[in-house]
């Protein structure tokens, strides 16, 4: 008989307890395998948005969640499945972008285009000139508009060499490495937006739910500690913690959201 989620989800906190108390490759394996269902829903995501087998992506999401099971501290008060699933989400993104150093086209674009040069070299010697796009498209029996995308797409895919000169001065020239930003001080810069952000969300907190946010999430107390500092109940502080993080979500939601329509 399979046991119902509540009971999956209470013997899940209660091995993350233990694990946390005393790590162990036994109980992590059984943690993993209580909370697999995370890296399938993910996995399951992201295989609409790629092209990798989703075995791939599974195994990759695996590494995430057992990152997320050695540094999650169920003393915090907050569910493991919200801790994890970044972890999970950017384990596979990590993957992707290591994978993806080219820009993948249609197959049927591909085909197109190597179609395309064969006839291409067939007309210039055939013609004894340059060939048209439009003289391309008809031997192709498509328009001329979609030759020149797929021409576009193919030219677009071919990396580009960082050495590459893109302008000259008298003692100096400009490569096209020179133009890229820094890695280390484009993550420093993001990190600092997300600082900045989170203080301004922060701020538009209660009193009370903001102290706990701060107590529990920052300085890592205990409910427990929390309720001292405040003069609550660890209950109390529970809902003052959960309002919290569902202000924060709600305050700091709508401005991901303008990001991504923005990208």
């Amino acid at each position: 008989m399979e046991k119902s989620e509540t009971s999956v989800q209470s013997d899940g906190m209660g091995l993350l307890h233990l694990y946390h108390q005393n790590p162990s490759i036994k109980l992590r394996n059984q943690l993993v395998e209580i909370h697999q269902g995370l890296v399938r829903k993910m996995a399951y995501k992201f295989i609409h948005q790629c092209h990798e087998p989703y075995e791939d992506l599974e195994q990759i999401g695996y590494l995430g969640l057992i990152r997320a099971i050695e540094r999650f501290n169920p003393n915090q008060g907050y569910a493991f499945s919200s801790f994890a699933v970044p972890y999970i989400r950017g384990e596979i993104l990590h993957f992707l972008r290591d994978r993806s150093t080219l820009v993948k086209i249609p197959r049927r674009w591909q085909e197109i285009y190597h179609e395309g040069q064969k006839i291409r070299k067939e007309l210039t010697l055939s013609l004894g000139r340059a060939v048209k796009d439009v003289e391309i498209a008809k031997k192709l029996h498509i328009s001329v508009q979609e030759w020149q995308e797929c021409k576009l797409a193919n030219q677009n895919r071919m990396p580009l060499s960082l050495d590459a000169t893109i302008g000259n001065y008298i003692d100096y020239q400009l490569t096209l490495g020179d133009l890229l930003p820094c890695p280390r001080t484009t993550l420093l810069q993001q990190q600092q937006e997300e600082r900045l952000q989170l203080q301004g969300a922060m701020s538009m907190l209660d009193d009370k739910p903001r102290m706990v946010v701060e107590l529990i999430l920052v300085n890592e107390l205990t409910r427990k500690d929390a309720g001292k500092k405040i003069g609550a109940s660890p209950m109390t502080v529970t809902r003052y913690l959960h309002k919290g993080i569902e202000d924060l979500i709600c305050y700091l939601q709508p401005q991901a959201e303008s990001e991504v329509m923005s990208a």
